[in-house]
């Protein structure tokens, strides 16, 4: 796929994992800080459970839109400490979207 084709398909995906397939409860959980994990909530999962299945869905999308594993593994990686970063308030919502769509240029401008 040329570089707008491969670009437009890794925006698509990130715009479907972030907002489409991250439920609340992923919002909310992914972020040890959160109340949710208080002792009035103990049996939610910990906070890592849901920020590594989060960074996970963003690893397989660009997986699946670039087939390429080590892209993928990249993603998650890179998709877990940023979301981590936000969490914890070192960076706000458009430094981490910045750093997630920054990614995707740079996988669309190595293919």
């Amino acid at each position: 796929m040329p570089f707008i084709e491969n670009l437009f398909m890794l925006l698509v995906g990130h715009a479907v994992a972030d907002f489409v397939l991250q439920p609340e409860a992923m919002g909310y959980g992914k972020n040890r800080n959160d109340k949710i994990h208080s002792k009035a909530h103990s049996l939610f999962p910990v906070w890592w459970y849901w920020l590594t299945a989060h960074a996970l869905v963003h690893g397989g999308i660009v997986y699946l839109v670039t087939n390429s594993l080590v892209f993928g593994i990249v993603e998650t990686v890179i998709h877990w400490i940023t979301d981590y970063a936000k969490c914890e308030g070192w960076i706000g919502m458009h430094q981490d979207q910045g750093i997630h769509i920054g990614c995707k240029f740079g996988y669309a401008i190595i293919l």
